[in-house]
């Protein structure tokens, strides 16, 4: 027999050939190691390079708080006429002149990674960022979020907080944030989901603030709106229904009482889609690529 290592080969690959479960995996590790995007890719394995104009999706949230070059601490605000302090998250950013002030009002689930995430792209911006934690105290042994064992549990802990309780939270921290020797002495809020509501309430409590923004929340009674002397933006998920039925009614009313709200929803985007940006088959990112630049205009035209 000439050429036995040959006949080898051959008699080799035709049992593969006969016998796919052999364990022969060349051609599906060859399609793998395809750049992203290619055919036979799995899913899992495909990078998805973070845009740093945008805030970090949840999924990206701790990997963009561990590479920040800002400066970012932890501050403990008393609530006056309480012994009750309020652990506060502050992001400074890296500029020569004093900035504008945005309190970033966390979901229901509490200050996570992903707002205290915000926060940083905010200050990259030029604003100090302060997000207190508003369930500080709340929590088993006096904590906060961080002390909480579940995120179930944290949203629970997050629905008892009244909004007055909240109101005077919000009012501390605002205190505290403006008297920061870097502060230029004006105040914004932007808040998501639970926190979106209480920004949007917030500004119809506070008559000194500069600006509001609300990310798919809700708005106060429509009979509390005339207390409404800040600028609002809302941005929503045009499939989030149960928020976005509240626009037109709003804005009819704001129109009314000549205040000024701005209201912008996102076709197929869903509810929390600056957290959740890798859902809804892209139309999340869609909405984040859209709002994020519309809420720092809206921003840089009133602080």
């Amino acid at each position: 027999m000439r050429d036995p290592v040959g006949k080898l080969f051959v008699f080799l690959i035709a049992g593969l050939i006969m016998y796919p479960g052999s364990g022969f995996t060349w051609a599906q590790e060859h399609v793998h190691s395809e750049a992203p995007g290619k055919i036979g890719v799995p899913q899992a394995t495909m990078a998805t390079a973070r845009d740093e104009k945008l805030p970090a999706g949840e999924e990206q949230a701790k990997a963009a708080l561990e590479k920040t070059p800002r400066h970012g601490e932890y501050a403990d605000v008393l609530v006056p006429g309480s012994d009750q302090k309020i652990r506060t998250w502050v992001v400074y950013p890296e500029r020569k002149d004093k900035a504008p002030v945005v309190l970033v009002i966390h979901e229901i689930f509490g200050l996570s990674d992903w707002i205290r995430a915000v926060a940083d792209q905010l200050a990259a911006e030029g604003y100090i960022a302060v997000a207190p934690d508003l369930l500080s105290g709340k929590g088993p042994g006096g904590g906060g979020t961080d002390s909480v064992a579940s995120r179930d549990d944290v949203v629970k802990l997050v629905r008892t907080l009244t909004p007055e309780e909240t109101i005077a939270r919000l009012n501390a921290v605002r205190a505290y944030a403006i008297k920061l020797p870097a502060a230029n002495g004006k105040v914004a809020t932007v808040g998501f989901c639970w926190g979106g509501s209480a920004s949007f309430a917030y500004a119809a409590a506070q008559p000194e603030l500069n600006a509001a923004v609300v990310y798919y929340g809700t708005p106060p009674d429509l009979n509390r709106l005339t207390k409404i002397k800040a600028p609002v933006a809302g941005f929503y998920g045009g499939d989030d229904a149960r928020v976005t039925a509240t626009v037109e009614p709003t804005t009819a009313e704001m129109k009314r009482l000549g205040k000024t709200y701005e209201p912008h929803i996102y076709e197929g985007a869903g509810h929390g889609f600056l957290r959740a940006q890798s859902g809804k088959d892209g139309a999340n990112l869609k909405a984040t690529q859209q709002a994020w630049p519309a809420t720092l205009a809206f921003f840089k035209k009133y602080l």
